[in-house]
């Protein structure tokens, strides 16, 4: 049986394989991630040409180690491709993201990225989002106890991520709401319904986004691409 990290580690260097030379990439963020930039560094090594766009301070940190040249945060990019985890995965290729606090940034480059190669291993596969893992929504500081009660309101409970017994503060200076559904049947609606509630900065649902996912499991791997999807 293959520990969790084997999965990881198999599932970022088959990810990595979508990456071309000469390519601008997206570097997401999260405990899959440092293997990604492992087998990155490897090819950069080798003669691969990219440019990152890091959405953390981790993953840049960890990108300059591994001598990937990085592009400016304020930038205008044409992302080529963009790697990254996700929490959860429905049978549509929806995610839920932003477990690791840096769901702004991952949602920006995403948006950008002219594929979106998802990393997985088989534990986060589901059949309907929500239940056993809450929803990130991440909000402004002003008002954000009645952001909270608001988006109660669409059959959830809400509550601040906490750190270290503070309320915990993502890089673009905002708070995140943690939303525990008990299932989400409608991730699209839910997704436009949350960003349109004043106070919300994004959501932690990627309805209609990925390209491909990558998934590890016991027997190897395994391949889900999006219906219409760029081969």
């Amino acid at each position: 049986m293959k520990d969790q990290d084997a999965l990881k580690k198999m599932a970022a260097d088959a990810a990595v394989e979508y990456v071309k030379d000469g390519q601008v990439v997206g570097l997401g963020t999260g405990s899959t991630f440092r293997y990604v930039v492992a087998r990155l560094a490897e090819r950069v090594k080798g003669g691969l040409r990219i440019r990152g766009v890091p959405t953390s301070l981790e993953t840049a940190r960890l990108a300059m180690q591994a001598g990937i040249p990085l592009l400016a945060d304020d930038g205008e990019w044409a992302v080529d491709v963009a790697l990254d985890g996700a929490d959860q995965v429905d049978p549509q290729l929806n995610l839920i993201k932003g477990g690791g606090g840096a769901l702004l940034k991952e949602k920006i480059v995403a948006s950008a990225a002219a594929r979106f190669v998802v990393i997985v291993d088989e534990t986060k596969r589901v059949p309907v989002l929500g239940g056993t893992f809450p929803l990130p929504v991440e909000v402004v500081h002003f008002g954000w106890g009645t952001v909270a009660r608001k988006l109660e309101q669409f059959g959830c409970r809400a509550a601040p991520r906490m750190r270290d017994g503070e309320l915990f503060i993502t890089e673009a200076g905002n708070l995140i709401l943690d939303l525990l559904f008990p299932k989400i049947e409608d991730p699209g609606r839910l997704e436009t319904e949350l960003e349109m509630t004043p106070g919300v900065v994004c959501a932690g649902l990627f309805v209609g986004r990925t390209d491909i996912v990558v998934v590890a499991t016991q027997q190897g791997i395994v391949t889900l691409n999006r219906q219409g999807a760029r081969p």
